[in-house]
């Protein structure tokens, strides 16, 4: 072997990596169509996408001033073991990234919240909790008893 050969740890190669980046979904993606399914079997209404809301919450109850985002712990750095894992190749990349998106989801926050709306984020790893569904009704209805009822929270 001649000259310094490149180290990678994806298992992928770029054309595969790039394949399967761009199937990531932004939207219709699996929690947020069963929190969608959870919300209409509790007969309560929603809008789709928030356009015209700071960061677009995933679904929208105008006369409630409810806003829903559904958060894969992944992609917004929550404290849970999914949200903890960072990827090995390209380490600074994805550390600075899920930072950008924390921080930004907390901007969002503060936005919607000063607006006179009331912010639901919902972390994809509380919804296999039992009661997960009566606690998104609930807090969705303004009648949970803490704000931050696991898996359906302020944070």
């Amino acid at each position: 072997m001649s000259g310094v050969s490149e180290i990678t740890t994806d298992v992928f190669t770029p054309e595969q990596r790039s394949a399967i980046m761009r199937a990531v979904k932004d939207r219709d993606t699996t929690p947020e169509l069963a929190v969608r399914r959870i919300l209409r079997a509790a007969g309560i209404g929603y809008r789709l996408g928030g356009r015209g809301l700071p960061g677009r919450p995933d679904l929208v109850m105008q006369g409630r001033r409810v806003a829903v985002f559904v958060h894969g712990c992944f992609w917004h750095g929550h404290d849970c073991a999914r949200g903890a894992r960072l990827p090995k190749a390209n380490a600074d990349y994805w550390s600075a990234k899920i930072g950008r998106n924390r921080a930004r989801d907390l901007v969002t926050m503060a936005a919607l919240e000063t607006a006179g709306w009331r912010v639901v984020t919902v972390w994809e790893c509380g919804m296999t909790a039992a009661g997960f569904a009566e606690r998104l009704v609930a807090e969705v209805r303004g009648q949970a008893a803490t704000a931050s009822a696991p898996g359906a929270s302020s944070d």
